[in-house]
């Protein structure tokens, strides 16, 4: 099979095509063939091995998963002894931030894992970015205890995380204010924001305003920026270390002096919400926004133009040359 493949850390051109092994699937496993991946902030945090604090999971010295991909799209080819969930033929979509292998022609992932069938009507393409971005902001959202009423600001409403952060809040019944360029306002818009606030003509920090929760879908902002948004017993929750790493600090210290605080959630990874976000899909109070796609053969150019930091939503990597 092909697969685009990593053995040391570092920039994009690590990254390069080669023939491999196949999997196989082993008892309680099912066999995919990947139609559709995506690249996106855990695989470009991997490939470069940075912030250093991903090595404790991806391996110190060497990557341990050497082929990235950590979402996919795709057709069940084969199942392993057991399997009663899932039948050879199936369209299926999942995410595995473990053993990776999206970007390649095959996976394995077992049937309890982070994976199931695709809502009906929805191409490989668009089955893809279902995930990785959401679960990110569904834990963001959650560690904030965010009820329907609340006021709450995303900075970075366009993004993977931010645009599905923007989309959950209002299927909450939060009342959405998001920050973004001129030139996606109304993407932003359409997602549900209740207010979009264009961060090229305007300091979002300066809003005359106050909200529950500020969440930082990029990072790109602080808690020291954004304190006087917050109300009294407001918080700010990013998806960054922040600066000197003061993100998870801060998440430690500001319960105990101040009554604005920081939270830094360790995002957990669970089948629940796989199935409750393709629930969300097929009521359609979710899709996953997506910028552009490249081919497998593509990989560098799609980790250079994600890694750049300026992409829409998420960047798919179409696997095999002719979708089904």
């Amino acid at each position: 099979m092909r697969a685009a493949v990593y053995r040391r850390y570092g920039p994009p051109s690590f990254v390069h095509v080669e023939d491999a092994s196949p999997p196989t699937p082993r008892a309680g496993e099912l066999l995919v063939r990947v139609f559709a991946s995506t690249v996106n902030r855990t695989d470009c945090g991997f490939l470069s091995g940075k912030p250093r604090l991903v090595r404790l999971f991806s391996g110190l010295r060497a990557p341990r998963a050497t082929i990235l991909g950590c979402e996919f799209a795709g057709e069940v080819a084969a199942v392993g002894s057991g399997v009663r969930s899932f039948t050879v033929g199936q369209r299926v979509f999942g995410y595995d931030a473990v053993k990776f292998g999206g970007h390649a022609d095959y996976l394995a992932i077992a049937e309890t894992g982070l994976v199931a069938e695709i809502p009906a009507g929805l191409s490989y393409d668009e089955a893809a970015p279902i995930v990785e971005g959401a679960h990110y902001a569904l834990n963001m959202i959650r560690a904030a205890k965010i009820t329907a009423g609340q006021n709450v600001l995303v900075n970075g409403g366009t993004g993977g995380i931010g645009s599905a952060a923007v989309q959950l809040l209002v299927h909450l019944g939060a009342r959405v204010t998001a920050v973004c360029a001129t030139a996606h306002l109304t993407l932003v818009e359409s997602l549900g924001a209740e207010r979009v606030v264009d961060y090229t003509r305007e300091d979002f920090t300066a809003l005359d305003d106050e909200f529950d929760v500020v969440l930082d879908a990029v990072g790109k902002s602080s808690f020291g920026r954004c304190r006087r948004l917050l109300e009294p017993r407001g918080i700010y929750v990013s998806s960054e270390f922040g600066a000197f790493c003061q993100n998870p600090v801060l998440a430690l210290t500001t319960p105990l002096v101040r009554r604005k605080r920081v939270l830094f959630p360790i995002p957990k990874d669970t089948r629940e919400d796989v199935l409750f976000l393709k629930g969300l899909v097929e009521s359609g109070e979710f899709r996953p926004v997506i910028d552009r796609a490249y081919s497998l053969e593509q990989i560098r150019e799609a980790h250079e133009y994600v890694a750049a930091g300026q992409k829409i939503g998420n960047v798919v990597i179409r696997v095999q040359a002719e979708m089904p």
